[in-house]
């Protein structure tokens, strides 16, 4: 491309032109940000609308009450063992509490007592008898009021200790309080007579009010046999973290109606039994009837667990166990197959293990 003739090319011309349209660009830059407004802050207010609800808390299930009586009386085929499994006791202190030299000897109709003897006592054979106390009123020495009446002659022997709450002189005629007749008893006595009392401590002249009879003293509170209330356990007890006893499939579910007090695991013989929570063993034997080897944990004041028909017991009477621990190996003693009956007592009543143990 050819540029006209009358326009010469002139090489220091450049860099001006360059510079000037810079400094305009600069400029206009500046001028851009010194104009530059703040956007307004705009308060809005919260859009209005139904509260919303907030969830409720979820409310823990309460504790059932303690339904166990504070006395139970022996019935035909009963044995210290069951009743103490039937009322969550430890059967060793169940003989404790009553004089109970022999576990396996205990009669028809012997009330036994459920408690620790700190507790009121039931009344019946094998048990503490109380009877009320009766309290004597207390002999209070006053003035002429606790002395018999005139007409009365008083049978209270004069060498006896509470001959001296007794008056036997006449009694004097009272007189209103003045202080001549102040003076008159201190000249008859060959005293001096004391200074008149202030006016305001000296006692109104007139009739005075008939004071208080004497405090009879109540008796004491009497202890009674009756059946404890029932009062919810402990939160603590309440807070047990099972595990499950053995492995294998359930062949016998829990029914209260058809009285199955607990579960059945199927297993092989020798396969490991674990207790399902920390505690202490309580039981470990044959003398309950169709349990065959039973072992029985305590756990805490509310739950115990047991475990029936083992081959083998691992563990003794008030050792102290772990979760988790094995303390038996399964076994069919005392039944027809291999299998771990299981049961779950609260206060001694049998509750549904599945209601407690993790899901499978």
């Amino acid at each position: 491309m050819l540029l006209p003739a009358s326009l010469p090319l002139s090489a220091p011309a450049l860099p001006a032109a360059v510079l000037r349209v810079a400094a305009t660009a600069l400029l206009l830059c500046v001028a851009a940000c010194v104009s530059r407004v703040p956007a307004p802050v705009e308060e809005r207010a919260p859009r209005s609308g139904p509260p919303v609800a907030l969830p409720a808390p979820v409310a823990r299930p309460a504790a059932e009450p303690d339904w166990r009586p504070q006395s139970y009386t022996v019935k035909r085929g009963d044995t210290l063992y069951a009743i103490a499994l039937d009322h969550g006791l430890d059967y060793r202190e169940l003989a404790a509490w009553n004089n109970v030299e022999n576990v396996n000897l205990i009669r028809v109709g012997q009330v036994l007592r459920l408690s620790a003897p700190g507790e009121p006592a039931p009344q019946g054979a094998g048990g503490v008898q109380t009877a009320p106390l009766k309290a004597v009123p207390p002999v209070v020495a006053g003035d002429a009021r606790t002395s018999p009446p005139p007409s009365a002659p008083s049978a209270v022997d004069p060498g006896s200790r509470n001959a001296e709450a007794y008056k036997t002189q006449p009694r004097a005629a009272k007189e209103p309080y003045s202080e001549q007749a102040l003076r008159d008893v201190a000249r008859a006595s060959g005293t001096a007579a004391p200074a008149p009392p202030p006016e305001s401590a000296r006692p109104a002249v007139g009739p005075t009010a008939p004071s208080p009879p004497p405090e009879v003293a109540r008796p004491a509170a009497v202890a009674s046999a009756e059946p404890k209330p029932a009062v919810a356990a402990d939160d603590n007890d309440e807070k047990v973290d099972w595990v499950w006893p053995a492995k294998g499939r359930i062949v016998t579910g829990f029914s209260e109606s058809a009285s199955l007090k607990g579960i059945d695991i199927a297993g092989a013989a020798g396969n490991p039994v674990a207790a399902s929570a920390v505690g202490k063993v309580v039981y470990a034997g044959t003398g309950l009837r169709g349990y065959g080897k039973l072992i029985i944990i305590k756990h805490n004041g509310a739950y115990l667990s047991a475990y029936a028909h083992n081959r083998e017991i691992l563990v003794k009477e008030g050792q102290q166990v772990a979760r988790g621990q094995k303390i038996a190996e399964m076994g069919s003693t005392d039944t027809d197959q291999v299998k771990l009956h299981f049961e779950i007592r609260r206060h001694g009543k049998p509750m549904d293990p599945l209601r407690y143990l993790p899901p499978a």
